[in-house]
Order: structure tokens, then C-alpha cells, then sequence
């Protein structure tokens, strides 16, 4: 509702919000008088909406990308993902915003994002370029609400073609082949045998794995209960977080060998440390890094083709009709 005063002298006069300053917080006022008659007043005001509004974005053209990402994408982006999410991708935001940081927010042009695109092609997978634009591109939406852009220029180009990446794995024969060369009568070696045997014979992912726990082990009734993952950040700051979906909380069945494996492991482990992380050989929740190292290591003894965990997690898909393997 427009509000419109008429003054002591017979002239009109308003006062208008104009929002908020997207960079120093503070409302936007504008006080407009003399008007001869009311009609007058309430055009002015309607004009007036109108230019802020199509100019909005120009008020602050020069502010850098930099600052932006920095001081606003960045604060609010953390408050908006699970704190795992955000660990996860300020690594990409780091190393992938800086291209655009001397630029002002103005002066990112489809043509301009266009270019980046072709570049990070040529370096990267489609599906990690695909990443990062959408980061960008959630990036520029903000911009926007704020004020600081017109459009957004990852909407206009569109992002890299989805292509769908193989994925590596192990055949029975080949699992078989590295296990081989794993000593069980090491403590560290039979911690890598455990970490390689459950995420092979399970598919489950790595989180889910880092996670679980001796309580999660139904011996007599050969049960694996999956129901948390693993935030881990460093040695004395990780804790259990919800799966992503309500599907990844589920019970899977264990064979027998299996079965044996892990209670020969939980005698040896407790007898070293007493924890109730499964895959743990110090009381501390395993590392990713710990698994990639002993993929590579015995696939290496083994003269087998270095899989990554992910491929590894698969395997059981593929060999589930070969069973037994051989312990």
C-alpha cells in the first residue's frame, strides 16, 4: 500500500523501503516531496519501484567474485548442508570459484562461464565438471536473490553432458588373487584383511563401514544391522551421522565365512585395543586413505589392477552367483 502524505502546504509526500543493502545490511530509504497532487506522488513512487528494481543488480556490479563468495555464499552455503556435505565441498569451492575471483560479479558472462567449462573439460571427468557448475550455478541463484547479478549464466549455457563413468572392480578369481598375500599373523595386515574381505563381500559403502559397530553384528542369527555412517575429520573429531537415505538403513545377511572372519578379528583386535569400532586396529574409526593404501599395496603383491574403494564395494554384484570364495 502506497503511502502518501499530504503536507501542511498543500504538496505530497512519500517514504519508501527500498530492501537492504545486500553488502552493509542496512534498509534502503527514499523520501520523495513537493508533488502537486496525489496522482503525481503515487506515479513517482511506482516509477521509482521500477528502476530499483531493474537496476539492482548494477548498484553493486563491482563487487568481485572473491568477496562474494567469501563473505556471502560461502557463510550461508554452510548453514544450509549437513556439516559433512560442507567439509566434502569446500575443497572444490576453494580450488574451482578461484578462476572466477578477479572478476566482478557483473562481468561473469555466459561466454565467460562457457570458457571455464571447456577448460575443466579437458582436465576432468563430465561428471566432476557437472559438480562443480552445479556449485557455481547455486552460487549465481544466490547472487541473485541478493541482488548482485541479473541472471544466471549457468542456466543459460547448461551444464556438460552426463556421461556414465565404468566403474572398475574385481572378479572372484582376482579378489581371491590379493587376499592371498595379505599375513593374517600381522595385527596391522589382518586389519587391512577385514577392511578389504567386509566391503567386498557386503557392497556396503565406506561411511557405513568406518561406522559400524561390534553391536551391529548379530552372530547367532548372521546378521549385519546398517542403520549410521562416519563423519570423520581428524582422530579426535568424528561422530555418527544419518545415512542419506531411508533405504540405506537396512540388514544385510552374513555367510558363514564371514561370520568366522569377524569373530577371529574381534578376539585379535580386543586384544590389542579394546573398541567397539569393528573396523578400528588403535580405537580410532578407519580413514578412507587407510583403505586405498591397502587396495593398492596387495593388488600391487598380487600383480592384480588397483580398484578404487568405490569399485571395490560394488564387486559383490558381480560375483554374489560365485560363492564360496575361497579363505
Amino acid at each position: 500500500m502506497i503511502k502518501v502524505k499530504k503536507n501542511p502546504n498543500g504538496t505530497y509526500q512519500f517514504r519508501v523501503s527500498l530492501g537492504f543493502d545486500p553488502i552493509t545490511g542496512k534498509r534502503i530509504q527514499k523520501r520523495m516531496s513537493g508533488f502537486k497532487t496525489k496522482s503525481d506522488a503515487e506515479n513517482a513512487y511506482a516509477k521509482l519501484i521500477v528502476d530499483h528494481s531493474e537496476g539492482a543488480f548494477n548498484s553493486n556490479s563491482s563487487m568481485t567474485f572473491e568477496k562474494f563468495t567469501k563473505e556471502f555464499f560461502v557463510p550461508w552455503y554452510k548453514n544450509q548442508v549437513k556439516e559433512s556435505t560442507f567439509e566434502n565441498r569446500q575443497h572444490t569451492i576453494n580450488k574451482h570459484f578461484a578462476y572466477f575471483y578477479n572478476v566482478s560479479l557483473s562481468d561473469i558472462t555466459p561466454l565467460i562461464l562457457q570458457r571455464w567449462q571447456l577448460n575443466a573439460t579437458e582436465k576432468y571427468s563430465s561428471q566432476y565438471v557437472r559438480g562443480i557448475q552445479g556449485l557455481l550455478s547455486l552460487a549465481f541463484d544466490r547472487a541473485i536473490v541478493l541482488g548482485l547479478m541479473k541472471e544466471n549464466p549457468s542456466k543459460i549455457i547448461g551444464n556438460v553432458k552426463k556421461v556414465t563413468a565404468e566403474i572398475d572392480f574385481w572378479t572372484k578369481e582376482e579378489f581371491e588373487a590379493v587376499i592371498s598375500k595379505i599375513y593374517l599373523g600381522d595385527y596391522f595386515q589382518h586389519f587391512q584383511f577385514i577392511i578389504i574381505w567386509l566391503l567386498f563381500m557386503t557392497g556396503m559403502r565406506i561411511g557405513e563401514a568406518s561406522a559400524l559397530q561390534w553391536d551391529d553384528v548379530n552372530f547367532e542369527e548372521g546378521t549385519l544391522n546398517i542403520s549410521k555412517t562416519l563423519f570423520y575429520k581428524n582422530a579426535s573429531n568424528y561422530r555418527f551421522t544419518d545415512p542419506k537415505t531411508k533405504a540405506s538403513i537396512r540388514v544385510i545377511a552374513l555367510d558363514s565365512d564371514t561370520l568366522g572372519l569377524l569373530r577371529d578379528w574381534k578376539d585379535t583386535q580386543q586384544k590389542q585395543s579394546k573398541t567397539n569400532f569393528i573396523l578400528s586396529y588403535n580405537g580410532i574409526p578407519n580413514q578412507k586413505h587407510t583403505v586405498s593404501h591397502s587396495i593398492k599395496r596387495f593388488a600391487k603383491a598380487a600383480n592384480i589392477h588397483w580398484i578404487k574403494i568405490h569399485g571395490l564395494s560394488i564387486c559383490i554384484l558381480f560375483v554374489s552367483q560365485s560363492r564360496p570364495i575361497a579363505v
